[in-house]
């Protein structure tokens, strides 16, 4: 199956996946005039009412781009919906995205069928995060338009499979727009994805790093000076399984080593995590390939970057196979 139109006109095959707390219109601009999708959460927007002003602005700055750039123009943007029954913000942030037509949504912590119906009253993409093959069913089953696979070793909220399970098992029956998501930070990485069967990469905690995005400076250093060994998997946080940094947790002043489990039946995403961790503004999520980041650029740069180390792999692809 073809990708939707919207998916078709991107300079490098790649989704900037919302970042919570994170992301934010400077990143997001960033991000699609540099030719990938931006994406951002609607719940970074606080109050509730700033976020039909982050779509205004990124809407009205991505028109003008394309006006000057024709070209050259932007890549479509995205908002994440967590649909989680704690987020008394749905329904609210909903009406927003269907105002400013966004052209892409991204749904996580459950499949709700009218918000998929929302997205498509006006010609919106629909794509749902999925962790295993039983939830990329139900998410199709609800209205979905694609899948997002977040494989082991992605940031913040992760499953366990690997991605050649994890792809593998929906291809088997799913043929439509398909994204991974897992430890993906350089441009080999972008290829091996479309490799395994997938479309598109969704790439989040390399983003973190950039000159755009709304982290503290040391959240940006650490993730610079840390590798795949300073990761912890834990539901700690949330009360859903995650990445995070350890150095992170450890100033804290917990163990990273010796965390408990935390009671998945209390998870509340409505605002953004349990207040006494303050996460993720104090514990900060991050996947695992961040060990090739070395240096926190603007995100033109990072995108540069990645897509030239994507084209120099595909000529060594097509190099190998003669």
């Amino acid at each position: 199956m073809a990708l939707p139109t919207s998916l078709q006109r991107l300079r490098l095959p790649v989704i900037g996946a919302p970042l919570f707390v994170i992301s934010n219109p400077d990143l997001v601009i960033a991000q699609c005039t540099a030719g990938i999708v931006g994406s951002f959460p609607a719940l970074n927007a606080r109050p509730a009412a700033q976020l039909d002003e982050w779509l205004h602005r990124i809407t009205e700055e991505l028109a003008a781009w394309d006006r000057a750039h024709p070209d050259n123009p932007s890549a479509p943007f995205a908002v994440n919906q967590i649909v989680h029954k704690s987020n008394i913000r749905l329904e609210q942030d909903l009406a927003a995205c269907v105002k400013w037509r966004v052209p892409i949504s991204i749904t996580s912590l459950g499949a709700r069928e009218e918000v998929n119906q929302a997205v498509h009253s006006y010609g919106g993409v629909a794509l749902h995060d999925i962790i295993n093959n039983r939830f990329a069913h139900k998410a199709m089953e609800k209205g979905a338009d694609g899948l997002i696979a977040v494989a082991a070793g992605a940031g913040g909220h992760a499953g366990t499979l690997s991605p050649f399970a994890l792809v593998q098992e929906i291809r088997a029956w799913f043929d439509g727009p398909l994204a991974l998501s897992g430890a993906i930070a350089n441009g080999r990485s972008i290829l091996a994805a479309q490799a395994m069967g997938a479309d598109l990469a969704y790439i989040g905690s390399a983003f973190i790093a950039t000159k755009e995005a709304r982290a503290a400076e040391e959240y940006k250093q650490m993730i610079v000076e840390c590798a795949a060994d300073d990761i912890v998997y834990t539901n700690l946080f949330t009360g859903v399984h995650g990445n995070y940094l350890k150095p992170s947790i450890a100033r804290s002043g917990l163990d990273p080593d010796n965390l408990p489990a935390a009671d998945p039946s209390k998870m509340n995403f409505g605002a953004g995590g349990r207040d006494e961790f303050k996460a993720w503004r104090d514990i900060w999520g991050c996947g695992q390939g961040i060990g090739v980041i070395h240096d926190a650029p603007p995100a033109a740069g990072l995108i540069d970057r990645l897509g030239r180390e994507y084209r120099e792999a595909f000529s060594a692809l097509q190099e190998a196979v003669k």
